[in-house]
């Protein structure tokens, strides 16, 4: 079997990416060079034979000249389309065997580079590898993506070897995400003093189990929901307080107010200490509107007696007082839509 290595390769066969002797460097250059003789000598008889005709002793023999010469331009004329053609095709054809050689080259060094092994290859491509895996953690760490980022650390280490780059790589992620980490706990802890400052307990009970599920290893957020309920506790103490203080001082419409707040924090046995107290804050708050819708009935100013007597009717609907207020309350609002003229008039 005939050896297929480069050293045993026939001479007449170039060697690889060697190149071919140069073509002639156009079909047209190449057809003037062909045909440049016998134009030349054609137009020099045509030329002879027109100055032998201009001599005063004209003869056939300038004729036949003459007929030589054009039929030579003739013969070049009609054979130069044809030659033309050949050597365009002969120059593709030097161009298509250059394309076929250098096609033939890369195969065979590709041929080359497959009998290498993986792990020669891997050793040629390190470099190359190393880069692009150091540019992907530079990605990972830009979207955040910092588990992606730490298994690509470890293959960097593990890998190729690069522990100490490895390390620092670690050192910058776990930096990243416990800044930006803070900052987003802090961003939600803000959000939850807000809704302790509306008051909205349930609402604020909810989003302090969600900032404790989204960052579990923060320790800032590991006693949110007893912040929340020591706020709710705080601000019912003081609810409770205020309360007290109006109903002993006699401000009968702010412990109404306070009071109906408050029966929105307490449970049965947290209320009964309280339900003296509030009794007698009710008791004075529905006289006190009594007297003021008899007050307003007597000087007649019916849009006033008007409003109290829908008071009375919506804050103490099962009192004798709400059942004589809803008998007069139609002609009081009868009343109360007329005109300043009718009522003078009826008056």
């Amino acid at each position: 079997m005939a050896d297929k290595s480069p050293a045993h390769r026939p001479t007449n066969d170039p060697a690889p990416g060697a190149q071919r002797p140069a073509s002639p460097g156009s079909p047209f250059v190449g057809l003037l060079i062909d045909h440049a003789f016998p134009l030349v000598l054609s137009l020099a008889l045509v030329l002879i034979g027109a100055a032998v005709l201009r001599g005063p002793n004209q003869s056939v023999t300038a004729d036949i000249l003459q007929g030589v010469g054009v039929l030579g331009i003739i013969i070049v004329l009609c054979v130069a389309p044809v030659t033309w053609h050949l050597r365009r095709q002969a120059a593709q054809s030097g161009a298509a065997s250059r394309r076929i050689d250098a096609m033939i080259d890369q195969l065979r060094r590709l041929a080359d580079s497959t009998m290498v092994s993986d792990d020669a290859r891997r050793v040629l491509n390190r470099g190359a590898e190393r880069d692009m895996l150091c540019r992907a953690i530079e990605e990972d760490i830009h979207a955040q993506a910092w588990d992606a980022a730490l298994v690509l650390c470890d293959e960097l280490a593990q890998r190729f070897g690069y522990r100490a780059d490895a390390e620092e790589f670690r050192a910058r992620i776990e930096f990243a995400r416990s800044e930006i980490q803070e900052r987003k706990v802090s961003d939600a802890i803000a959000r939850l003093d807000g809704l302790i400052v509306q008051r909205r307990w349930d609402v604020a009970a909810n989003e302090a189990r969600r900032i404790q599920r989204l960052f579990p290893d923060a320790t800032r957020v590991e006693r949110l929901r007893d912040r929340v309920e020591s706020a709710r506790a705080v601000y019912k103490t003081d609810l409770e307080r205020r309360f007290l203080d109006s109903a002993q001082h006699g401000r009968v419409e702010d412990a109404m107010t306070q009071l109906k707040e408050l029966d929105a924090y307490l449970t049965e046995g947290e209320a009964e200490p309280l339900r003296e107290v509030a009794r007698g804050v009710i008791s004075k708050a529905r006289d006190n509107l009594g007297a003021q819708f008899k007050i307003a009935v007597q000087d007649k100013q019916w849009a006033t007696a008007a409003a109290l007597g829908r008071r009375i009717v919506n804050e103490f609907p099962n009192t004798r007082m709400a059942q004589e207020v809803r008998g007069l309350l139609d002609g009081i609002l009868a009343r109360a839509n007329q005109s300043p003229e009718a009522v003078a008039a009826s008056n």
